[in-house]
């Protein structure tokens, strides 16, 4: 039986791939906190304004243009030596699902800006085919056809799957991380500050599980007493090197 690893990455492994943070010190919100707004849910449905700002805003975002890093691939790579069961993500870059992670593992606890959905009949779209017409839609509107008002679009409001200010994080994605990560061999937090909440729970579910615990962040956090492996280094370098080292151990 190989090894199983569940992995809580954050903002850490995606500033390595050239995304700013939100919170830290040269965070995108620390330097412009009226940039928060992008994401409050109340603003972006009340106000065509708000939500012209907001789609444009997230598409000129270094989210939306980033490529996967070293630490990411380095983890699709754990996939695919069948070692990974979990890998939750507080970052909605889409970004592991760009290096090659399989919907199987990947849980987007914040969502993800990679799609997109209807506010009024939850029809889904694929964000880049609305960021591609944004010039000519800066307000996307949804264009289902209804049945039963003589097929006429829907014409809800689109918003991506980004979790905004006032929502709920997804259905199913803390009680599925949490499953997962009670369970597995080894759970490894990766570049997250561990503030955030529910996600930071995660750790103590882990631990009080007996799972051995590795986090590789460049700060301390507020459960470093909890790891059993602390690792102070350059993501992009440390990761790919711990991942080469754990697949090396299998076999």
């Amino acid at each position: 039986m190989s090894t199983t690893i569940a992995v809580l990455t954050g903002a850490g492994i995606s500033t390595s791939a050239g995304i700013p943070d939100f919170r830290g010190p040269d965070g995108v919100w620390t330097k412009h906190p009226d940039q928060m707004s992008v994401y409050d849910l109340d603003l972006f449905m009340s106000d065509r304004k708000q939500r012209e700002y907001s789609w444009r805003w997230q598409k000129e975002s270094p989210v939306w243009k980033a490529q996967p890093g070293v630490a990411h691939k380095a983890l699709a790579k754990l996939e695919q030596a069948g070692m990974l069961n979990l890998l939750a993500t507080q970052n909605f870059d889409a970004l592991h699902e760009k290096a090659g992670n399989s919907e199987d593992v990947i849980v987007n606890l914040h969502g993800t800006i990679g799609t997109s959905h209807c506010m009024k009949c939850s029809q889904a779209y694929r964000t880049a085919d609305i960021m591609a017409k944004l010039d000519q839609e800066p307000d996307p509107h949804c264009h289902k056809p209804m049945p039963y008002q003589g097929n006429m679009p829907c014409d809800g409001i689109i918003k991506t799957d980004v979790v905004y200010f006032g929502q709920a994080l997804p259905e199913g994605a803390m009680e599925k991380s949490m499953r997962r990560a009670s369970q597995a061999d080894q759970f490894w937090v990766i570049g997250s500050t561990l503030e955030v909440y529910p996600a930071a729970s995660l750790v103590p579910v882990a631990a009080q599980a007996g799972v051995p615990i590795t986090i590789m962040n460049m700060g301390s956090t507020q459960y470093d007493s909890l790891a059993t492996r602390l690792i102070h280094e350059p993501i992009e370098e440390a990761l790919p090197k711990l991942v080469d080292k754990t697949i090396a151990g299998q076999s």
